[in-house]
C-alpha cells in the first residue's frame, strides 16, 4: 500500500488570506469599501429626494417627506465623516497606518 504525503505551503501567493497581517489591513480593506458605499446612498438619497421635490406640486405633506430625505441624507453624509476622521485619529494615537 502506498501512503502519498502532500505538503502545502500557506503564503501570500497561494492563499489570498495571508495578506491579511493584522487588523490595520483589514480596515484599510474594508472601510474605502464601505465609504465608497455610503457615498452611492448619499447620491441615490439625494436623487431620490430631488424627484419627491419636484412631484411634490402643491402637497405640503409631500414637500415635508423630501425634505426629510434630504435631512437623512446630509446626517448620514455627517455621520460617515466624522467616523473617517475618528477611524483616522484613533490610527494616529496608536501609531498604526490605517486607511493610507
Amino acid at each position: 500500500m502506498n501512503v502519498v504525503h502532500a505538503e502545502v505551503v500557506i503564503n501570500e501567493s497561494t492563499f489570498g488570506p495571508a495578506k491579511i497581517a493584522n487588523f490595520a489591513t483589514i480596515l484599510n480593506v474594508i472601510l474605502p469599501l464601505l465609504m465608497t458605499g455610503a457615498a452611492v446612498i448619499f447620491l441615490a438619497m439625494l436623487l431620490l429626494g430631488a424627484y419627491q421635490w419636484i412631484t411634490a406640486g402643491d402637497s405640503a405633506e409631500n414637500m415635508k417627506k423630501a425634505q426629510a430625505v434630504f435631512t437623512s441624507a446630509i446626517i448620514g453624509l455627517v455621520i460617515v465623516l466624522v467616523s473617517f476622521v475618528l477611524v483616522r485619529v484613533i490610527g494616529y494615537i496608536i501609531g498604526v497606518q490605517i486607511l493610507q
